[in-house]
């Protein structure tokens, strides 16, 4: 079961946090203070904030290497968002400037 559970969570991360938020409440409840920090964790950091809240110790905080955990976790996750943006299969928009003179006339690009 164990192994079942971080297979899920390594593969799942937003869905895990859900299961631990509604089995396990105490635990998210003592990592913040409040239900929104956690509500944009799922949304936007779900690797990095299952981890803060795995990791968390109440009283104590996070300490040391714990912090580097979640910083990678953090950094999966940004690297996730980017690598899903790029893979949407539509071009990246364009910027051109475009320089006119007082007359409309082009003069620069």
């Amino acid at each position: 079961m164990g192994c079942l559970f971080a297979l899920f969570a390594g593969l799942f991360p937003r869905l895990a946090l859900f299961i631990i938020w509604i089995l396990r409440p105490n635990l998210v409840d003592a990592a913040f203070d409040t239900w929104i920090w956690p509500f944009l964790g799922i949304i936007f950091f779900p690797f990095a904030t299952l981890l803060y809240v795995i990791l968390y110790t109440p009283g104590v905080g996070l300490s040391g290497w714990e912090w580097f955990w979640v910083a990678v976790a953090a950094v999966l996750d940004i690297e996730n968002a980017a690598e899903n943006d790029d893979l949407s299969g539509e071009p990246s928009p364009k910027v051109i400037l475009v320089v006119l003179d007082g007359a409309g006339t082009q003069i620069g690009k």
